[in-house]
C-alpha cells in the first residue's frame, strides 16, 4: 500500500514511519524542508507546506492512505484557525487525488465535558477530515509518553525541578496515559483492518490514573518524587505561565495543553483492543522507557572528550 504521512518530522511521525516500512508499505513523507529530513531510508521525500495547497498535489498522487499529524499549537497565535485551514487543504487534496483512506490522531475527552481550546481544535479538524471523500479513521488519546512528547515532557520536568509542587486541582483529574509505541502500533495497525474505515477508536494504555499520580510515578524513578498541593484559586490560565517559568516548554504551548487538563480523558470504547493486537505497554515501563531514550538523546549531543596528547 502506498502510504503518505504528514507531520513526519513530529513525534509521533517520527516513530510511525520505520513502523510503516517494516510493514512492507511504500512511504511518502510530506515535509517542509527535505534537506533537513533524516528519516529511515527507503521513503519517498516531497518538498511542500500544508497552507499552499499546491505543493500537496504531487504528496498525494497515486496514495492509498494518508496519515494526517499536523497541530498547529508550536506556531502561537490562532491555531484554531490554522488548524482548521491546514485540514481544509488536506482534505481537499486527499479527495482530488483520489485517496481512499485519511488516519487522524486526535485527542480524548467527552464534548459535554466544556472541551480546552486545544481539544475543541483537534475536534473541528476531526469534522473538517470526515467531511471529504475518503474514509477516517479517528484514533483520539490522552498524553502520549514517550522521550520528545510536549505533554510528557511537561510532566518530567516538574516532577524534576520541584521538590514542592503548588498546583490548581487539576491534579486530581483522570487520565489515561499511553506509550507511544502502542500509540504507533494502533495508527499502523488499522490498515490491515477495512473495516476500520470511517470509524472513530479511543486508544490508551492499562493504567488510569490522576495527574497527581503520573507526577509522583515520575518522580520516584527520577529519584525525587514532589510533595503536592493543591490550591483551588490557581487557574489553568496562571497554570500555564507557571510552568513556563519552571520548566522549558514554551507558553504558547503550554498553555492549551493545561487547559486541558480540567478535562477527564479516559477510554470510554475500547473495540479498537478486538480488532488490532497491540501488547498494551503500563505506565512505569513507558516513563521508563522514554526516560532512558531521553538520556540516550543527550548523550549522543554531548561531544568525546579529546584523546590529543598534551
Amino acid at each position: 500500500m502506498k502510504v503518505l504521512v504528514t507531520g513526519a518530522t513530529g513525534f509521533v511521525g517520527r516513530h510511525l514511519v520505520p513502523l510503516l516500512l517494516d510493514a512492507d508499505h511504500d512511504v511518502v513523507v510530506f515535509v517542509r524542508d527535505a534537506a533537513r529530513y533524516d528519516g529511515p531510508p527507503g521513503v519517498a521525500v516531497v518538498e511542500g507546506d500544508i497552507f499552499e495547497p499546491a505543493t500537496l498535489d504531487p504528496a498525494m498522487a497515486g496514495v492509498d492512505a494518508a496519515y494526517y499529524l499536523i497541530h498547529s499549537m508550536h506556531a502561537g497565535g490562532d491555531f484554531e484557525a490554522r488548524d482548521r485551514l491546514a485540514a481544509r487543504n488536506f482534505v481537499d487534496a486527499a479527495e482530488s487525488a483520489g485517496v481512499g483512506r485519511i488516519v487522524y490522531l486526535g485527542g480524548l475527552g467527552e464534548d459535554r465535558d466544556q472541551l480546552s481550546a486545544h481539544l475543541r481544535s483537534r475536534r473541528e479538524v476531526e469534522h473538517i477530515l470526515a467531511s471529504g471523500a475518503p474514509a477516517l479513521t479517528t484514533l483520539r488519546a490522552a498524553i502520549i509518553v514517550g522521550a520528545g512528547s510536549a505533554s510528557f515532557e511537561m510532566v518530567r520536568q516538574l516532577a524534576t525541578r520541584l521538590p514542592v509542587m503548588v498546583t490548581p486541582q487539576w491534579v486530581e483529574t483522570r487520565c489515561q496515559p499511553v506509550a507511544i509505541a502502542d500509540v504507533v502500533a494502533y495508527l499502523a495497525g488499522v490498515l490491515d483492518h477495512p473495516e476500520t474505515a470511517g470509524e472513530t477508536y479511543e486508544i490508551g494504555g492499562p493504567d488510569v490514573l490522576t495527574y497527581r499520580e503520573m507526577l509522583q510515578r515520575v518522580g520516584a524513578q527520577l529519584g525525587h518524587a514532589p510533595r503536592i498541593v493543591p490550591v483551588p484559586v490557581l487557574t489553568p490560565r496562571l497554570s500555564s505561565y507557571w510552568i513556563g517559568l519552571v520548566t522549558d516548554v514554551d507558553t504558547g504551548v503550554a498553555r492549551p495543553l493545561i487547559e486541558g487538563l480540567k478535562n477527564p480523558v479516559v477510554v470510554s470504547d475500547d473495540r479498537i483492543r478486538d480488532i488490532v493486537a497491540v501488547d498494551e505497554t503500563p505506565f512505569d515501563a513507558a516513563v521508563e522507557r522514554a526516560l532512558r531514550e531521553e538520556r540516550e538523546q543527550r548523550e549522543k549531543t554531548v561531544e568525546p572528550a579529546s584523546t590529543t596528547p598534551t
